[in-house]
């Protein structure tokens, strides 16, 4: 059965398919380390394997979308085995005994399942000269807090006073931002998972990579939106993630996973779904060009 170690990381033996479809398991021990968002596993316990003995295999649990029971239809003749859905494939799993299968498979889908936060407190208010150091050349060095925030690691400036202000009067002030605020993206090729900013104004909603960035990744026109709705509706990928909803285009679906937004111009205490914010924007967005196109349609039968 799985334990936890002195580092509180889920440890243990399981059998693994190390190469796909070979119906071939080693002896491996697995550690789920979920302060370095990665699954590992050795030849044996690393206690008792020479000093500095690497790892065998790892898989990030940020690419990890789903853990389940394999069917009897995918291994019939392998008892308590459990699949881990990947990006690139599927890694099948054999435990000890039932109780041992669901013990990781609980694991690792706490581990791998993303959440967003659903407030967003004000952050306290930092020394800028404990942060920010000039060097000889009289350039400033930038300094960064690193955090794990449901598998995602994310890198944000910290800023002082004055910048927090300027970042915020840049897009959180800034005049026609109807809502702006984090939320977890997936990708369009690779289907991870990514932390971004949005935006939403008058004429779209965009995102950056962070918040300070000048320029977004990409701008989607409400003209262009044909629905905005919570998906209730999931499988694979999409089954662990909270408050999920879709934009959809003509071109592409887009599936964003949400936390309150946190700024609405001047007002940082009112908090409103953006797919709600969404709804009403686009809706309001086609119904001012359909009213258009009847006044064109009018003014050409008279």
């Amino acid at each position: 059965m799985p334990y936890l170690d002195r580092l509180n990381r889920v440890c243990g033996f399981l059998d693994i398919e190390e190469k796909e479809n070979s119906c071939r398991f080693q002896r491996r021990y697995f550690i789920l380390d979920t302060q370095g968002n990665v699954l590992l596993w050795y030849m044996d316990n690393p206690q008792n394997l020479a000093s500095g003995a690497s790892f065998v295999g790892s898989l990030r649990l940020t690419y990890i979308s789903k853990v389940s029971e394999a069917t009897a239809k995918q291994k019939p003749k392998t008892e308590f085995c459990f699949v881990i859905n990947a990006v690139s494939r599927r890694y099948f799993l054999q435990a000890n005994d039932a109780v041992d299968m669901r013990d990781w498979v609980d694991a690792l889908n706490k581990a791998s399942k993303i959440t967003v936060p659903k407030s967003c407190p004000v952050p306290p208010k930092s020394n800028a000269g404990a942060v920010i150091s000039v060097t000889q050349e009289g350039r400033k060095q930038q300094a960064y807090k690193t955090e794990i925030i449901g598998g995602v690691v994310v890198h944000t400036p910290i800023q002082n006073e004055s910048e927090e202000t300027e970042g915020k009067e840049k897009k959180g002030n800034k005049p026609g931002v109807l809502r702006c605020g984090f939320c977890v993206k997936q990708g369009n090729m690779r289907k991870s998972w990514k932390r971004r900013f949005f935006t939403l104004d008058d004429n779209a909603v965009s995102y950056y990579k962070t918040e300070t960035d000048k320029e977004p990744l990409r701008g989607i026109l409400l003209r262009d939106i044909q629905k905005v709705h919570e998906c209730l509706v999931k499988s694979g990928d999409l089954l662990f993630r909270d408050n999920l909803f879709e934009i959809i285009t003509n071109s592409r679906t887009f599936y964003i996973q949400e936390a309150a937004m946190c700024y609405h111009n001047s007002n940082d205490i009112l908090f409103l779904p953006l797919g709600e914010q969404l709804t009403e924007a686009s809706a309001s967005d086609q119904m001012g060009s359909g009213g258009r196109e009847r006044d064109r349609l009018q003014a050409r039968a008279l």
